[in-house]
């Protein structure tokens, strides 16, 4: 299937200073482009990929799996790290638990990690149905566009297929137990309106990493897809505020200014 307009990955080589960015599970880049395309004018080398089975259309998603979603920012990260030694990583949502586990799994490489309304876990009674409901209801509604500013809207699917959903609840709990291994500088923004993701989440995660270099900042404007939302640019200056001192601790110019290249739809 063709990828829908406007969710097409993007890449921009820019400074040595370098930024994965993750979407969110049913969502795409497109969530993610503002926040993106800042770090890109301001100098930074910036991927952010589309997950298999994004993108597209939601019956794609149901055949694919977390395994498959981690494998594409692994490579992304991978590749980052061959031309880059100061990379950070970043997300949304289930974004925020890819870039976690990335930071998790890849150590040093992974120099500071930028979450948004992070997600650790699929609530309620019907989590524990999955394994038995996944096989005889192909999806449920969807999740996207929690936005509340008005023209706010957010490319992602209006079904949720449980097959992936189950996937999803494994990697959750998995990515949990690997928490503690985090020891890297976070930056974590969250919405306490949200209704996609509660802030048990953001509190789980902080108390189970292991870093001492912790900044937690308060959207109070937005919903859950808060990179599309009225906090845009408090989301915007925050990160390079960190990406800055982060970078400048390690001797390292953010690459404010530069100019580069641009790749994506």
């Amino acid at each position: 299937m063709p990828v829908l307009a406007g969710a097409e990955p993007f890449h921009h080589e820019g400074g040595e200073v370098a930024v994965l960015l993750c979407h969110g599970f049913t969502g795409s880049p497109q969530s993610l482009r503002p926040w993106a395309e800042h770090l890109a004018e301001h100098g930074l080398t910036v991927s952010l990929p589309l997950l298999p089975g994004h993108g597209t259309r939601w019956e794609d998603l149901r055949i694919t799996g977390w395994q498959d979603w981690y494998a594409e920012v692994d490579r992304a990260l991978r590749l980052l790290c061959e031309r880059h030694e100061t990379v950070f990583v970043a997300g949304l949502s289930m974004g925020g638990a890819l870039a976690l586990r990335l930071a998790a799994k890849h150590g040093d490489a992974v120099r500071g990690v930028m979450l948004v309304n992070p997600a650790n876990k699929v609530h309620g009674l019907a989590a524990h149905a999955l394994p038995v409901v996944r096989h005889l209801v192909p999806a449920t509604k969807g999740i996207a566009s929690d936005i509340a500013k008005p023209d706010g809207r957010e490319l992602g699917y209006d079904r949720v297929p449980l097959h992936a959903a189950h996937s999803l609840r494994q990697f959750f709990q998995a990515t949990d137990r690997e928490l503690p291994q985090v020891t890297q500088p976070v930056l974590l923004m969250r919405s306490p309106q949200d209704h996609v993701v509660p802030p048990a989440d953001s509190a789980r995660i902080l108390s189970r990493i292991s870093s001492t270099d912790v900044k937690e900042v308060i959207l109070e404007q937005s919903y859950h897809v808060a990179t599309l939302d009225h906090d845009a640019d408090r989301i915007h200056e925050e990160s390079l505020a960190f990406i800055g001192r982060i970078s400048s601790a390690l001797g390292k110019e953010p690459g404010l200014g530069k100019e580069g290249t641009t790749a994506g739809g």
